[in-house]
């Protein structure tokens, strides 16, 4: 595990002196995967949303790398920014980070909200070919297997312009912090962690996702004390683009809820 410190990009949207919710993007992606949901949740909370380490406008310090240090850079950014408690919404990537941040660091987090996600792949190794393909032929060749799992073909018939940024975000990536970032999915592991969560759990998934199936979800939400699992009809993996006001209006009702 590299030990190296990254400040990762971020910004800031929303009332000030609301409560703070932080939005963890996907693999490949950025903050904007969260654009087609900041009008509604930026009318209740303050945003931080951010870059993951080699992903959008953030460094890519030299591998290897563990779900462990995309967490630490986020609890390096909320002391940088002296947030001491925040609720967290993450997505697949974000929904790791999430589980590790609910597990090991349970006085910084208030509500959670893990989408799209799991604390172990269902095929691992298809994370470990993924990173030599992509360290033998760049980015390219996978952007459109990736955009096709991640959506339903209606979708990417319907909204190629909702498609675009994401596309150009996968493109852009930094190959060599891509792939050690599939690299550190393959290794991970986090099933034994999740009974350690302590914050008010829902787990969030697509009733049709293709890279964490909705039966993962709820196998998460039995083991995380008190959580709850929804399951969004017709929602594929990246749920937050395709199904913006459902996937928004879960988020919401959960970190409204009463803080226990």
């Amino acid at each position: 595990m590299t030990q190296t410190r990254v400040d990762v990009h971020y910004q800031l949207d929303g009332p000030p002196n609301a409560p703070v919710l932080v939005l963890s993007h996907s693999l490949g992606l950025a903050t904007v995967m969260w654009d087609p949901i900041m009008a509604r949740l930026s009318e209740r909370f303050r945003i931080l949303r951010y870059d993951h380490r080699a992903h959008g406008a953030s460094p890519a310090p030299p591998g290897p790398y563990a779900i462990a240090d995309f967490s630490r850079d986020l609890l390096r950014l909320l002391d940088r920014l002296q947030l001491e408690r925040v609720s967290f919404c993450g997505l697949s990537l974000g929904g790791m980070v999430g589980q590790w941040l609910g597990a090991h660091a349970p006085e910084r987090v208030d509500h959670l909200v893990l989408c799209c996600t799991a604390p172990r792949m269902l095929k691992p190794e298809d994370f470990t070919a993924r990173a030599e393909a992509v360290r033998a032929r760049g980015m390219a060749p996978i952007a459109e297997l990736a955009i096709s799992r991640w959506f339903t073909p209606d979708f990417i018939a319907r909204r190629p312009d909702a498609i675009a940024p994401l596309r150009a975000a996968l493109l852009a990536s930094n190959v060599e912090g891509y792939a050690a970032t599939c690299d550190a999915i393959a290794a991970m592991d986090q099933r034994a962690d999740l009974p350690k969560i302590k914050a008010p759990t829902l787990v969030l998934a697509g009733s049709v996702d293709q890279v964490t199936p909705p039966e993962q979800a709820r196998q998460m939400a039995h083991l995380i004390p008190g959580a709850e699992a929804v399951v969004l009809p017709g929602a594929p993996h990246i749920a937050s683009v395709e199904q913006p006001d459902a996937f928004a209006g879960q988020v919401i009702r959960w970190v409204a809820l009463p803080s226990s």
